[in-house]
């Protein structure tokens, strides 16, 4: 099958672009378990749009089209992508990497990408890679998600002698911290996927030691979009300040639990009206993933799905995750077991990831069992500010976010066990999902869109 590139620099998108105020978007025709397809990927999208460049100092037809769009990132940092793109842009024989190395145990949205989708960030990576001047795009993909893994090593294949630029895939060990940028630089030149300390920064020095552009799978799969249809067609969706759609792993007591594609500033109500309902009260829901933050069970009915409404919460959807922790769940244990996992990925790399981790950890453990001795609160703030902007990384930020934000929303339940210890609800199977135990407690549901 011969493919015929359209030019990105066309002022319109495809006859036949899809209705821009409508969803699904990046979930269209989502295949309920085998991977997508590359003929079926285009029947779907159309060709693959290129990227024209004439000569080294040309601004590029896809940056200005995404910085239009407001494209942000989808990992977590939500850092503009345009930008991104031009400081690569400016490197001599730059790189690309896909990252789709997730992390995070509550989210499962780049491994649908890249377990159903593969094609759809694929092209993103070929695009990103046509417009910062590099002519190769390495995929990173978590090693325990074995489906994901082998989806994109053949998509990759099926798109051989077709693609542009140089493609590979290369596995990343699994870990919370190994998706991270430098993590993944780090092991891509042969070292372990732990950060390391910057500057240098990727965009500067990365991958051997060449200006390396990181971006999320999904950032890559929402620029695939934009290339073919549009910035204007982007913006239908979404609010001024986050544009567009957003890929949403939801959990917890409701009857499908799954990936969901929303429009950013849905409300909350109707993403759980789409997962059909809660199966129990809602004590509180997380939202960002486990370096995000709570909201408590009474603000949640009101809950706008957008960073600028979830600010004034001091949250945001970051990776894209939004748990909820029934009424039955003890918060308290929930928040050690959560705080000690996240104390055992440190990196181990500097003393407010490794020693501080622990400590906090330890604490809320004590008062989780009722051992904690003195003023529990205080002691977490003490430790959290000598934690806090202190690390080499994000991680330890991340974890003290989480374990503050716990202890303020839950302040009756963790008064309650320094006092009283554990309560009847501690010995209640955790609902928090974490790698080492089953994490779904409800019925998985193939990835929908509303």
């Amino acid at each position: 099958m011969s493919r015929h590139h359209a030019t990105v620099a066309e002022a319109a998108p495809r006859a036949g672009a899809p209705d821009g105020r409508s969803l699904p978007r990046l979930l269209a025709e989502v295949p309920s378990r085998e991977p997508m397809s590359l003929d079926h990927h285009l029947a779907v999208h159309g060709e693959l749009p290129h990227e024209h460049r004439h000569g080294r100092r040309h601004e590029s037809a896809l940056i200005e089209r995404v910085e239009r769009a407001g494209l942000r990132g989808r990992g977590g940092a939500g850092f503009p992508t345009a930008v991104k793109l031009r400081a690569v842009a400016h490197g001599r024989r730059p790189i690309v990497v896909i990252n789709a190395a997730e992390g995070e145990p509550a989210s499962l949205k780049d491994r649908t990408l890249s377990e159903l989708l593969p094609h759809l960030m694929l092209d993103g990576g070929e695009l990103a890679a046509q417009a910062v001047g590099a002519e190769e795009v390495i995929v990173c993909v978590c090693e325990s998600a074995i489906a994901g893994v082998e989806s994109v090593s053949a998509a990759i294949e099926e798109r051989s002698g077709e693609s542009s630029v140089r493609m590979q895939l290369s596995t990343v060990p699994t870990g919370y911290v190994a998706g991270q940028e430098s993590a993944l630089v780090n092991h891509l030149n042969g070292g372990p996927a732990l950060p390391t300390f910057t500057p240098p920064m990727p965009f500067e020095q990365g991958v051997r030691r060449r200006p390396t552009l990181i971006n999320n799978a999904e950032t890559l799969a929402q620029l695939a979009l934009i290339a073919r249809y549009g910035s204007t067609w982007f913006r239908e969706l979404g609010t001024p300040s986050q544009p567009g759609s957003a890929l949403v792993t939801l959990s917890g007591p409701v009857a499908y639990p799954g990936v969901y594609e929303i429009e950013h500033g849905a409300s909350l109500a109707s993403l759980i009206d789409a997962a059909g309902g809660t199966t129990a009260a809602a004590r509180a829901a997380l939202l960002g993933g486990y370096a995000g933050a709570w909201i408590d069970g009474s603000l949640l009915g009101g809950l706008s799905l957008s960073d600028e409404h979830l600010a004034t919460h001091g949250a945001s959807l970051g990776a894209g995750v939004v748990l909820l922790l029934s009424q039955d769940a003890c918060p308290v244990a929930e928040t050690a077991s959560v705080a000690r996992w996240l104390a055992d990925q440190s990196a181990r790399q500097c003393g407010p990831c490794l020693n501080g981790l622990d400590a906090l950890a330890a604490t809320v453990e004590e008062i989780a069992g009722g051992t904690v001795e003195g003023n529990a609160s205080k002691r977490i703030e003490r430790l959290a500010a000598l934690v806090r902007r202190r690390g080499a990384c994000g991680h330890p930020d991340g974890t003290v976010r989480l374990i503050l934000s716990a202890v303020e929303t839950f302040a009756a339940e963790f008064a309650d066990h320094a006092r009283h210890g554990p309560c009847e609800a501690c010995d209640r199977a955790p609902e928090l999902p974490l790698p080492a135990r089953s994490t779904r407690n409800a019925r998985r549901r193939e990835p929908v869109a509303f």
